[in-house]
């Protein structure tokens, strides 16, 4: 997982597929991530604004808007950035192993302090229903890795849908409201979902 501080930041992709940033654009991401760390770990989560954000980093604010319109925008980017990136998808040849491992990753990341900061900063970001979260479409993604890896190797698989709504969900709502996140809580949501296995809604 990528880490970010207060004083460094990661320059990842801010979505699936896009391509990394090169020369002043990556200096300037990563100058704007690394002071949206810095707000968020001095508590402003909930009040920073895009001038905030720009006086921080040293970059003109027009920068910032261009690139990334509103601050909601730049928060579900840092967010995917800081919570998304970077760690392993488990492959141990069973898919019931493979969800335990994956959730247990999760829960001990997005359970530190910062990255519940991150998250709840994305939350409180969004005043509206939206179409589409980064941080959920790479979750399916993997969880589309595991099924299909499952389905090759002849093995029955709960639906993604359903890993999604009773593996990741419940993950993202303990962490978001603070509630206790461990290798027990982790282990037992990837148990529950593995006995909804259902053949016939495989694909999610």
């Amino acid at each position: 997982m990528v880490g970010m501080s207060g004083s460094t930041a990661s320059a990842s992709v801010h979505s699936p597929g896009a391509k990394r940033p090169g020369g002043r654009s990556a200096r300037v991401q990563s100058a704007v991530y690394a002071a949206v760390g810095h707000l968020v770990g001095a508590g402003q989560r909930d009040t920073m604004t895009i001038p905030e954000v720009a006086e921080v980093a040293g970059v003109n604010p027009t920068s910032i808007y261009r690139r990334w319109g509103t601050i909601e925008q730049l928060l579900g980017e840092v967010a995917v950035a800081a919570l998304t990136q970077g760690e392993p998808l488990p492959d141990t040849g069973g898919l019931a192993d493979d969800l335990a491992e994956w959730s247990r990753i999760i829960a001990a990341d997005i359970g530190r302090p910062k990255r519940r900061a991150y998250l709840r900063a994305m939350v409180f970001a969004r005043n509206d229903v939206v179409e589409e979260c980064p941080c959920w479409e790479i979750r399916r993604e993997q969880a589309e890795e595991m099924v299909g890896r499952a389905a090759a190797r002849g093995q029955e698989a709960p639906t993604v849908r359903q890993i999604l709504d009773h593996v990741i969900a419940p993950l993202y709502h303990h962490a978001v409201f603070g509630l206790a996140l461990d290798d027990t809580y982790a282990h037992d949501l990837a148990s529950d979902v593995m006995r909804m296995t259902d053949r016939s809604g495989r694909s999610g």
